[in-house]
């Protein structure tokens, strides 16, 4: 599935609706260049999952936890690119009453599970962006048929 936003009010939207259909124990993972929208993005799943804090960039931190109607953690696996420490993300995959957003996901590739649900961003210029969705596994491609259908 292919998505354009021509603004960082459409991005928030987009990322809302999706976080209204999150269900427990979905993994979303974000990849694309520094500044393509990928926390604004996170920031309207966390509005659509009812977060009421400011969510903003994990970078320095590297996780942080939001909650919301879900739990939400927010990792951003930039500072591990070259990292080979085992810092305990899968504990966060499986928690029953949590969503896990991961930016930069290509960085954590050997410990995802085989499921999840992968949002390539692209950078169009100004706040123009594309979203490309790909599912990976039965679960992910029946939540991609429920985005289309809302």
């Amino acid at each position: 599935m292919l998505v354009k936003s021509n603004s960082r009010e459409e991005t928030l939207a987009l990322g809302e609706k999706i976080g209204h259909l999150l269900k427990p124990k979905m993994l979303l993972c974000l990849n694309g260049d520094l500044a393509a929208g990928k926390t604004t993005f996170t920031q309207g799943l966390a509005k659509g999952l009812g977060v009421k804090e400011i969510v903003n960039s994990p970078t320095f931190n590297i996780l942080k936890i939001y909650e919301g109607r879900l739990r939400l953690y927010h990792i951003d696996a930039y500072r591990l690119k070259d990292n080979p420490y085992d810092l305990g993300f899968e504990e966060c995959f499986y928690d029953d009453e949590a969503v896990v957003v991961i930016e930069w996901s290509d960085f954590l590739v050997d410990i995802l599970p085989n499921d999840y649900l992968l949002v390539n961003i692209s950078n169009l210029g100004e706040d123009q962006r594309t979203f490309e969705f790909l599912a990976y596994g039965n679960r992910y491609q029946e939540f991609i048929k429920e985005i289309i259908s809302c």
